[in-house]
């Protein structure tokens, strides 16, 4: 009898299985060329972005893609053992409107895993922080999740519907906001100028040039603090590039101060000694 089903059935399940694998492959490789030739260059500033959304709607579809394919060539394989599909297909279509009712949650994220796409909110690639908690590297995007990797190298699963604000760090460009405390004997004028000066070297430095649009420079006095006047610094720099350019703009100030004689104070606090009482003769 195994003989039997296998001289009638073995050509068809491994004809099944080579077109669902061929399949697969073909719908990647598909699903890449549409998605490149849908997307329009000229929507995007740069050459960056507009491959990270490329490969955001490509890893989208082609996670469709796959469980539909491998779905079907499953049926294809029950019938091929004798088993009668009919029925399931239609106890399928019952038990997905009790699965609409109790798998709202599902639903949810599938809904807003489309709107993230549509939207172009993030892509793969780009630094989001999700809710104002978990933040890190999108390593991977569907519609029913979104997958971060942290500083740590942990990675965070996070169900698109949960996602209530999704902050993008690194979309078209990021700016340096840095907040520096001087001594309240600086004079500003002269600070002002040597800022200045030191963010345009840096814009001008061969190794950091085409990571800065924009040079840093010195935008107002932000505060008076207990110990120090708190300076801000601003400036404009390609995406993900801000902490890196902020990391070698405090290098160069702390030399710069060093040598200028500018100080950076520490916490200070003033203590009054109160006066002994006159001892009474």
């Amino acid at each position: 009898m195994f003989t039997e089903f296998l001289e009638n059935n073995a050509l068809n399940i491994v004809l099944i299985i080579i077109f669902a694998y061929v399949g697969r492959r073909f719908a990647m490789i598909f699903v890449s060329r549409v998605v490149k030739k849908t997307i329009r260059a000229g929507k995007y500033k740069t050459l960056a972005d507009e491959r990270q959304r490329e490969d955001t709607v490509v890893s989208t579809l082609s996670t469709a893609l796959r469980v539909m394919i491998w779905v079907i060539a499953g049926l294809l394989l029950m019938s091929e053992f004798g088993v009668n599909i009919g029925p399931l297909l239609a106890g399928a279509g019952i038990a997905g409107v009790a699965l609409g009712f109790g798998a709202q949650s599902m639903v949810k994220d599938f809904l807003a895993g489309i709107f993230i796409v549509m939207e172009n909110q993030y892509r793969v690639g780009d630094v989001i922080q999700i809710n104002q908690s978990v933040s890190g590297v999108v390593e991977h995007v569907s519609l029913r999740a979104t997958v971060l990797r942290d500083l740590d190298g942990m990675v965070h699963h996070i169900s698109n519907g949960e996602i209530q604000i999704a902050t993008n760090m690194t979309m078209e460009f990021a700016n340096v906001n840095l907040d520096i405390g001087v001594g309240y004997d600086t004079d500003i004028n002269k600070l002002e100028l040597l800022i200045n000066e030191i963010g345009t070297s840096i814009a001008q430095d061969e190794t950091w040039q085409n990571q800065i649009f924009e040079a840093p420079v010195f935008l107002r006095v932000d505060d008076f603090a207990d110990s120090a006047i708190i300076i801000k610094i601003t400036g404009k720099t390609a995406p993900m590039r801000q902490w890196a350019v902020t990391g070698e703009l405090r290098k160069r100030l702390k030399a710069a101060f060093d040598k200028e004689g500018i100080e950076i104070p520490f916490p200070q606090r003033v203590i009054h000694e109160a006066k002994k009482p006159k001892s009474k003769k």
